[in-house]
């Protein structure tokens, strides 16, 4: 992270999703001067330019999207390109990245490298939440650099609030043996924040890898652990698109004999804007685990219909 300038941050580039979403719950939707092409929540964000792109094929299947993503992985290159000339001309003073994920969002070598064509030493900030409480601690260095600490207090007490709304909800509830699907083809674990939202919903999340990347699963792994309830979140994909995935599926005995699959306890959920975007939406997303997991719509499910869907 670069600490050069003085002062609040009032110029920002967002170059994750999840930044642009504790940006506009700050309220600084004005000082935000740019964005990633997948910024799409809230609305407005669409409006802003896009600073980057997807070096993957639009329209490619699951299996497709994993060989090309470890094609250029394996070859050193990133998935997405990140456009210097109009980084340069938005002159920001604040750019937040991460270096979480390459897979993700454009990594942060490839956005130190533009900023050093910047005047006046903009701050980098790399957000790398692998928890729900790292989100919130987020929301509160966003704050700290743009002065506004009293209105991240009152964003993390709202969000706190309903965690324990949830909490009170699902109570003494049994806890389902619950497995999330990251991706797939090849079947990957939910990783980082994504067991604690399990845990959160009352579910015993298995194969899981808490704080820790997503894992390749191999189908015996996942047909001996025999889950209760199984969430279908792919990374990066919509409702449509994870629903897609899971049709594609179908055609598998591995898949078919799984005991939630035959029992209709298996769930699809909008990956994109809910399970694999670490902003304040993870509550949200715990609200639909919740739904999914004990069959009854509770907040975000109700009030967003395209979220969650029978598989």
């Amino acid at each position: 992270m670069s600490d050069g300038g003085s002062g609040h941050c009032r110029r920002i580039v967002s170059l994750l999703p999840s930044a642009t979403e504790i940006v506009y719950a700050l309220g600084l939707g004005e000082s935000l001067v740019g964005v990633t092409h997948e910024c799409d929540f809230p609305p407005q964000a669409k409006a802003k330019p896009a600073l980057t792109a997807s070096a993957l094929p639009a329209a490619a299947s699951s299996s497709e999207i994993d060989r090309h993503v470890r094609r250029h992985l394996h070859q050193g290159s990133s998935i997405y390109n990140l456009d210097a000339e109009l980084l340069e001309r938005l002159a920001p003073d604040l750019i937040l990245t991460q270096e979480l994920c390459a897979v993700c969002a454009v990594s942060y070598d490839i956005v130190a490298r533009a900023a050093k064509r910047l005047h006046g030493d903009p701050r980098i900030v790399s957000l790398e939440p692998s928890s729900l409480e790292d989100v919130y601690a987020n929301i509160e260095t966003v704050a700290g650099l743009t002065g506004t600490c009293a209105v991240a207090e009152h964003v993390i007490a709202a969000l706190r609030a309903r965690t324990a709304s949830l909490a009170r909800h699902v109570a003494d509830r049994p806890k389902p043996r619950t497995l999330v699907l990251e991706w797939t083809d090849p079947p990957m674990s939910g990783g980082h924040w994504t067991p604690g939202l399990v845990e959160l919903a009352v579910g015993e999340p298995i194969l899981a890898h808490p704080g820790a990347n997503s894992q390749v699963l191999g189908w015996e792994a996942i047909a001996d652990a025999d889950p209760d309830v199984i969430l279908v979140a792919p990374c990066g994909f919509d409702l449509v698109r994870a629903t897609a995935a899971v049709d594609e599926l179908a055609a598998s005995q591995a898949w078919s004999r799984l005991r939630a699959v035959r029992k209709g306890r298996m769930r699809v959920v909008d990956g994109n804007a809910y399970v694999n975007r670490p902003g304040p939406r993870l509550v949200d997303t715990a609200e639909i685990f919740a739904s999914a997991i004990h069959g009854e719509r509770f907040g975000a499910a109700l009030t967003d219909p395209g979220a969650l869907a029978a598989g």
